[in-house]
Formats: structure tokens, sequence, C-alpha cells
């Protein structure tokens, strides 16, 4: 109890450590939060009426986006570890007497309240553009609990990926690379309208997943099926079981 309490405890240090250096950097915060805005604002308006979607575009498009800005979180969390452990800032952490699982554990508490305010600010920015929820307040608390959890799983598999590259060049290629990954879901379009064999890469987007389960709980439009909030589940917890172990023995054996 006593080796738990001290964990948690370092951890909530690192957590406002983390935290304290995005509200130092005011501008940036404040780019990172209106950035899924602006890409709701520009789907809505620019092209939602070339898109055939049942019902309303705008109503189809939140859960979407809300599910892409959880997928494009990845991106803060392993610039913000490879940036840490490509200045020393890591072996600083390793080398001070605090629990070892400190550093990793408030990295993800500060990325998931984040995530939680990033949701937050879409979520009012949806409302605004006449988005709204039909099925009552507990379903729709419920997409947003997966929402959050896609978060999770990719706060573990972005942890992952920022020990493993060190190098600055290899942090912007794969930063280029999660936004293919990204839109190749059916966050804006339906995977029928794609060829055949990119719609079945989209249908298994674990992004896809999470989208259509958030808009049956929403009452959203959307194609999802029955097995959309298990999908939701299953996804985040499969990739949660496999990068949170990896994480945590990249980050012990990170000096070795």
């Amino acid at each position: 109890m006593t080796a738990l309490r001290w964990a948690i405890a370092d951890g909530w240090t690192i957590t406002l450590r983390d935290l304290t250096h995005k509200v130092n950097q005011p501008i940036q915060l404040l780019v990172n939060m209106l950035f899924s805005v602006m890409v709701l604002l520009m789907f809505s308006y620019l092209f939602g009426g070339a898109m055939a979607v049942p019902g309303d575009y705008q109503e189809f498009l939140v859960p979407g986006v809300l599910a892409l800005t959880m997928v494009f979180g990845v991106e803060a969390t392993f610039t913000a570890i490879s940036t840490d452990a490509n200045r020393g800032v890591t072996d600083r952490f390793r080398s001070m007497p605090m629990a070892p699982s400190a550093v990793v554990l408030g990295r993800c508490v500060a990325d998931m309240i984040d995530a939680a305010l990033a949701l937050l600010v879409l979520a009012l920015a949806g409302l605004a553009i006449g988005w709204e929820w039909h099925n009552g307040f507990p379903s729709a608390l419920g997409a947003f609990g997966l929402l959050l959890l896609l978060r999770l799983a990719m706060l573990w598999l972005g942890i992952y990926l920022g020990l493993v590259l060190r190098n600055p060049e290899a942090v912007m290629a794969l930063q280029i690379l999660v936004w293919p990954l990204g839109f190749l879901s059916n966050a804006f379009v339906s995977p029928d309208t794609m060829p055949g064999w990119l719609g079945t890469i989209a249908e298994w987007n674990p992004l896809s997943a999470t989208a259509a389960a958030t808009r049956e709980l929403f009452g959203n439009p959307g194609w999802g099926d029955d097995t959309s909030p298990l999908r939701a589940i299953l996804w985040p917890a499969v990739l949660i079981a496999v990068f949170c172990p990896l994480a945590i023995n990249r980050y012990r054996n990170l000096s070795r």
C-alpha cells in the first residue's frame, strides 16, 4: 500500500508538471483546442453539402470528429514523450528517488485531462452549429466514455512510440502518417463509398468502431450495427493490453 501511495503521489507531481507546461504555453494550448473546431467547421460548411449521409450531415459529422480528435491526440503524446527523452529529461527523472511508474502515470493522467477538455470544447462547438444527442444524458455519457477509452488506448500507443522514437525526424514522419490513418475511417463518409479493399480497411479502423458506436449512443445518423459498441470497447482494450506493458517495459529499460 505504501508503494502504491508513493507511485500515486509521484505520478501526480509529474501530472502537475505536465499540466503546468501546457498552461505556460497558452498559444499552443489554444491552437490545439481550436484545431479540431476548425476541422469541424470546415467539413460542416465547406464540404457538408456534397456529402450523402442518412439524415443531417452535421449530426453525422460531430461524433466522427470527436473520435478523430481522440486519435489525433496520439501525436501530442508521442511528441512530448520523445522530446523529454531526447533532451535527457526522462533520464533525469529516472535518476531521482521517485516511483518508477510515476513519469508514465503522470503523462497518462495529464493527457487524459487534456483530452476531456478537448472533448468539452468540441462538443460545445457542435452544439453551437446545431448538433445534439437524442437518446438522453446517460447514453451521451456512455458515448463520451467510449471516446475517452479510445484516447486512453491511443495514449499508451503514443507513450510507447515516444520512448522508441528518439530521433526528431522519425517523430515528424510518424506525425505525417497519423493523418491518413485517421481519415481512413467512417469519420466523414461511409466506407461503402470507397473502393472495396479501402472500405474494408476503413471498417477495421478502431476509430470507425468508436465513431459508429457514439453515433448510435447519441442517436445520430450513421451506418453502425449492434456490434459497434462492443467493437468500440474491444479495440481499445486490445491496444491497451498490448501497448501498456510494452510502454512500461520500454521505460524501465530505456537507459540499459
